[in-house]
């Protein structure tokens, strides 16, 4: 009887051991196959998702023999083709990925015709057939789309004749391309409307400010030398900041530096009238917005704000850091201005002119952050004036 409860508990606990074993290998199968691409169908949609992420980056540069031959060869892999090419609205083969380039001609007439049709091409192996030990069974030419307008074809030459899936999926591929395109020509507009925007500004500056740092240097001459060349280096560099052709973006510490450059001038001309204070993190110092986009608004605190004060007063500028983002405010304690009077103005800033600075600023952090980021505005009369505007520490596509 001993014998018999020991055979039994050996055998319980091999049992046991069997049945932890076998929980761990299921453990570690369904791990395995939760982190799997459990079936052809996932491969080969990730593998779709993975082409179409890398051919992304070089299609929003635009059409160009460079985008072309860098997006080609994984476009390709998605259409699994003997070869692809694009071409642009002349015809002219901006790339060509694969082999059998020798039915370029072919290719070439069926491009022309997709052009100036808008439609789809199809060419059989009949209409293809060479005298060469060649794959090519036939050619299908899509049309690439811009803004309505044909900029160019995508050719696909394929080693099957071409079937209904072979046609779709070309027709897919370059709807694919054409909104990419449309994203690349959006993107140019809108660095064009911004560069458009900083010229205005640049106009505004020049009349507003360049006539009375001049007449104070122009004073400082006879009675202060040497002030009045430290104060013209101050004003070369001012200048050479604002006119630059660089990018439209900066950084808070750039544009905090030329924004000393400004009041180094302004005190020159106020003295003692102008008393201004600076509330920074460093922290903030590297966040980057737009190129000019806090000197028309401490500008307008001395203009508008305190240089109609016969005893002058107070600019605070003031940077803090705020989670994901940097709220930056300029705040005087000025003759203030009518709140629904500068609304008006602002709304109607490039025909009146009035308050085109802040109109233009406005225009800018809406355009490159988003609607949520234009200026905050806190004014009335005899109360001073507060402008506040928050800029995301990070934003595709937004660098220096």
């Amino acid at each position: 009887m001993r014998e018999f409860f020991t055979s039994s508990a050996a055998l319980l606990v091999l049992i046991g051991v069997l049945a932890v074993a076998a929980a761990v290998f299921l453990a570690l199968f369904w791990r395995a196959r939760r982190h799997a691409f459990a079936s052809p169908l996932e491969r080969a949609t990730f593998s779709t998702l993975h082409s179409v992420a890398l051919a992304a980056p070089a299609l929003r540069e635009g059409l160009s023999a460079q985008s072309a031959a860098f997006a080609l060869p994984y476009l390709r892999t998605m259409l699994d083709t003997c070869a692809l090419t694009m071409t642009d609205s002349s015809v002219a083969v901006l790339a060509w990925d694969g082999d059998s380039d020798h039915h370029q001609p072919d290719l070439l007439e069926l491009a022309n015709t997709a052009i100036n049709t808008g439609r789809q091409q199809v060419a059989s192996h009949r209409a293809v057939a060479c005298d060469r030990d060649c794959p090519v069974k036939g050619i299908v030419v899509s049309p690439l789309e811009c803004e309505g307008a044909i900029v160019g074809t995508l050719g696909a030459l394929t080693a099957t004749t071409p079937g209904p899936v072979l046609l779709r999926a070309t027709g897919e591929i370059a709807r694919y391309i054409s909104s990419q395109l449309e994203l690349a020509e959006l993107d140019e507009s809108r660095r064009r409307l911004g560069q458009a925007e900083v010229r205005a500004l640049r106009a505004q500056i020049s009349p507003h400010f360049v006539y009375n740092a001049l007449t104070t240097i122009s004073n400082f001459i006879r009675t202060n030398p040497e002030r009045a060349r430290e104060l013209l280096i101050e004003f070369a560099d001012f200048t050479r900041y604002s006119f630059r052709t660089a990018s439209e973006y900066t950084t808070l510490s750039d544009e905090l530096n030329n924004i000393d450059r400004y009041l180094k001038l302004e005190r020159a001309r106020f003295g003692d009238r102008l008393n201004v204070q600076l509330r920074i993190a460093p922290e903030v110092l590297s966040v980057v917005l737009p190129f000019l986009a806090l000197q028309p608004l401490v500008e307008n605190a001395v203009r508008h704000g305190l240089a109609g004060m016969p005893n002058g007063g107070t600019i605070v500028l003031s940077a803090v850091n705020a989670g994901t983002e940097c709220v930056i405010s300029v705040e005087d304690d000025g003759v203030g201005m009518d709140p629904r009077r500068l609304k008006e103005d602002m709304a109607d800033a490039h025909v009146t002119g009035a308050h085109v600075g802040l109109g233009n600023v406005d225009d800018r952090m809406r355009s490159t952050f988003g609607e949520d980021f234009g200026l905050v505005v806190d004014t009335a009369l005899g109360a001073g004036t507060k402008i506040t505007l928050r800029v995301p520490k990070f934003r595709a596509g937004i660098r220096v």
